[in-house]
């Protein structure tokens, strides 16, 4: 019940479209304990995202997405021990997150069309869609790259500015509840 308000708690944000990194962690660590509940003793994860980079800002609903697409479609048809990790590290002038879970791959074909433009219709939207957002706010010089071997599993890279939250939103984020 704690990780599912947690979770919704961070979805409303008071309508603020940027949190921190910190904000986001908790974001998919409450998912994450959610999911593990549903997958009992076959789900594992582990988030590495140093300190120093909570205080970053990140478009919020960013890297749930990509956990979620992990279990979805990496990891659920996957035999064995499920495990998703999701880090963080300083990579030139940017932030970059990695998503990495240790399914059931892509196919090749399948990954040149994941980061395609999509019409509404179409079902698989959430990578597209989280690229064109970064690229839309940031340059095209930012946004997702995806790594997959068939069987082996998936890396699905986000590469973003470093900005730090204002002080007056950080504040705000720290001292507000929903």
């Amino acid at each position: 019940v704690t990780a599912l308000s947690d979770f919704f708690r961070t979805t409303l944000s008071k309508g603020r479209d940027y949190i921190t990194v910190q904000e986001e962690e908790s974001h998919i660590r409450s998912y994450l304990k959610i999911q593990q509940f549903r997958y009992q003793d076959i789900l594992d994860y582990e988030i590495d995202i140093p300190e120093e980079m909570y205080h970053y800002q990140i478009l919020k609903l960013t890297l749930q997405p990509l956990v979620e697409n992990a279990l979805t479609h990496g990891l659920k048809n996957a035999r064995g021990e499920k495990r998703v990790t999701v880090r963080a590290h300083k990579w030139e002038e940017n932030l970059r997150i990695v998503v990495e879970d240790n399914g059931v791959g892509i196919r090749p074909q399948r990954m040149e069309e994941l980061l395609q433009p999509h019409t509404e219709q179409e079902t698989s939207i959430g990578l597209s869609n989280i690229d064109s957002r970064m690229k839309m706010l940031y340059g095209e010089a930012y946004g997702v790259t995806i790594e997959s071997e068939e069987g082996k599993g998936t890396r699905v890279y986000l590469v973003i500015p470093r900005r730090k939250m204002d002080e007056v939103e950080l504040w705000k984020a720290e001292n507000t509840r929903c």
